[in-house]
Order: structure tokens, then C-alpha cells, then sequence
């Protein structure tokens, strides 16, 4: 069965890919739903409704700490009035004039465990090995994926709980990790975070935590699992996974319990194919996933949605004629999604036709 999607909005947006295809997308569980783009040395944030609006403007820019860092995972206070950038060796925020607020210290995500620094903080060091940071729903807290230590006996990456007003480190979790980078998902509920370790061949680690001022409760999801954490249900009722592989999809409850599965067969029930990592939920009924090209079985790429609740497909998407066969998505949990043309260079928004 084929499903037509709608053009509802379109923006020009410059490397609006990494929205898509990338970690560019913040959204909070009061709505709000940002794009936090790289423009040189600076981190320019757009509200997306705004930005359909017609608002070529960044309602907020931040000058990036370390021009030469490249890469880790940053988070924007949910008043847009500080950001907080992951580094190579720090977790800094800084205010909305450029000012740093606060700084916390840790070792090196280099390659090299033992190397020395020259003493200058722009010194980038080599490998892409990264972490990630997150500032809760609240404002509160800030959550940071670092390292601790220089060498091989005492190297450890850790989960840490940071005081958003000065960096004070409020809790910490050791992680039995070796990653290549990682990204947290804040839960809607506004309570717990969930954080995603990518670590290339080796697999994935799943966590999800809350603090409530006191304690910090975690839950290790990562026994016989190796799955990448992708999505929250709008209405709190599980969450997404895509196997390392994409051979399959599950919809899960928060200690982990496998609520539904999908695999990306055909009518046959013959699955070469596998899931691209773009899914999730276009709203509390309805999640939509990507196939990517297959030779031997055509009819299955593109994009697809499904049953939210069961995870059974119920069509795949028809874009119009003349439109781009977009790849890369990202799905909203409003009742749509975002696709990049990048001939035009424009985010496009779109919706399942009511027709």
C-alpha cells in the first residue's frame, strides 16, 4: 500500500543535512524543537517553527570555545540563554555573549592514552573519539559522557551529573565503554535522560537514568543487546531501537521489555534488506523508518510507516512527482517530518495526506 506525503512547510537552511543525517536536532518536552548548526566558528540556534515562519535568523549564536575541535555532541538551555559544548578534553558553558560560565575538567578523548598537551587549550589532539552533553528539560542539569585518567590502567569513561549554574559535579556513573562518540535522548517526561555509545565494531551500550536530587538511578539495558537508541514515544509509552546492523526494529519499555519488533521484509517474508537509522515518531500512533537501496529488492526502499503500537507496516511513503527521493529524515512527533533537499538546500516538512 502506498501512503502520500504532503508538503506542509519549506525552509532555506545551509547544511540543513546534519539536522537530518546528524545530531543538529534538539527538541524538549515543552515543545520546543531547535536546530543547533555549525557555521564556521560559531553554533547558530533556530526554533523550527520560526524558521517555517519565515525567520532566516538565528534567534540565538554562541561562539565555539575550541574553533579547531570538530567534533562531540552540544545541548542549548532550554531558554536559549547559555549553551554547553563537549570537548576534546572539557565540558564548558557559555552565556549568550560569548562568556564562559563555567568549565569542567577531564582527560583527553585522544587515542594516544599518555600523551602530553602543549598547554594550550586550542591544542587539538588526534582521533575523532568523542562524547556528548545534554542539558536536562528543566535547565537544571547538565548530563556529559567523559573520560577520566591517562593511561591504561586507570582509564575509565564516566556518566556524570553536572549543576548547570557552575558545573559542580553532582553524581557520576562508571561506563565499561571504549567509544568512538555518543548522544543523549531526553525522555519527555522530562525525568530521565537515555544515553547511546557507539563503539564502531564492538557494538553499542544502552543506559537510561534519572537523578532526583539525591541519587542517581540507572538502568543497564546492554545485556545481549547491541542496539542504538533512537526515539521516545510523545505519549511515554516506549521507545525505539534500531539493531547495530539495522536488522531489526523494536519498540521497548523503559526497563527495556521488547513491546514489538519489525524487520524490514518483503511481501515474501525474505529481509536482506535492513533498516536505515532514520526513524521514529511521526506522532503517538505512527513511526516511520528507512530502508536504504537494495539491488535485489527495490520494492523496499524508501520510507515506511508503521504501527506505532505493533510495529506492523501500513504503507510505504509516496512523495510527489518532481520531489527529490529523500534518504535521510527526521520525524517530529506532531504528526510529521523532516527531509533535506540539497539541491535547493531547504528542510522540507511534510505530513501524511489526508487524501
Amino acid at each position: 500500500m502506498s501512503i502520500n506525503a504532503r508538503l506542509r512547510d519549506s525552509a532555506f537552511l545551509p547544511g540543513g543535512n546534519a539536522l537530518v543525517n546528524g545530531f543538529a536536532f534538539e527538541s524538549r518536552s515543552g515543545g520546543a524543537r531547535r536546530a543547533l548548526m555549525r557555521n564556521g566558528q560559531e553554533l547558530e540556534v533556530f526554533d523550527l517553527e520560526e524558521l517555517f515562519a519565515g525567520e532566516r535568523a538565528p534567534g540565538a549564536v554562541f561562539p565555539l570555545p575550541w574553533p579547531g575541535w570538530e567534533w562531540g555532541v552540544h545541548s542549548v538551555s532550554p531558554d536559549g540563554s547559555f549553551a554547553v559544548f563537549s570537548g576534546q578534553r572539557a565540558v564548558r558553558a557559555v552565556g549568550a555573549g560569548g562568556e564562559p560560565l563555567w568549565e569542567y575538567r577531564h582527560a583527553c578523548w585522544g587515542p594516544e592514552l599518555g600523551h602530553p598537551h602543549s598547554g594550550d587549550e586550542q591544542e587539538v589532539c588526534r582521533g575523532s573519539e568523542h562524547g556528548s552533553c545534554r542539558v536536562s528539560d528543566d535547565g537544571r542539569l547538565v548530563w556529559a559522557h567523559v573520560v577520566t585518567g591517562d593511561g591504561e590502567d586507570d582509564w575509565q569513561e564516566l556518566w556524570v551529573v553536572l549543576d548547570a549554574k557552575d558545573g559542580r559535579e553532582l553524581a557520576r556513573l562508571p561506563l565499561d565503554s571504549a567509544a568512538e562518540g555518543s548522544h543523549h535522548l531526553s525522555h519527555p517526561d522530562g525525568i530521565h535522560m537515555g544515553l547511546s555509545i557507539g563503539m564502531g565494531q564492538d557494538g553499542i551500550l544502552l543506559h537510561w537514568a534519572r537523578w532526583d536530587g539525591e541519587r542517581l538511578t540507572e538502568w543497564d539495558l546492554n545485556e545481549n543487546l547491541d542496539r542504538i537508541l533512537i526515539d521516545v514515544h510523545p505519549g511515554h509509552a516506549g521507545y525505539l531501537t534500531v539493531e547495530h546492523y539495522g536488522s531489526d526494529l523494536e519498540l521497548h519499555a523503559l526497563d527495556g521489555d521488547v513491546l514489538a519488533s519489525a524487520e524490514p521484509e518483503d511481501a515474501a517474508a525474505e529481509a536482506p534488506a535492513s533498516w536505515d537509522y532514520g526513524c521514529g515518531f511521526v506522532d503517538a500512533g505512527t513511526v516511520i523508518a528507512s530502508v536504504p537501496d537494495d539491488e535485489e529488492f527495490p520494492d523496499l526502499a524508501g520510507h515506511w510507516l508503521l504501527d506505532a503500537r505493533t510495529l506492523r507496516k501500513r504503507g510505504r511513503v509516496s512523495y510527489p512527482a518532481g520531489a527529490p527521493a529523500p534518504r535521510h529524515l527526521l520525524p517530529l512527533g506532531d504528526g510529521t517530518w523532516l527531509t533535506w533537499d540539497g539541491g535547493a538546500q531547504t528542510l522540507n516538512r511534510w505530513a501524511e495526506s489526508a487524501g
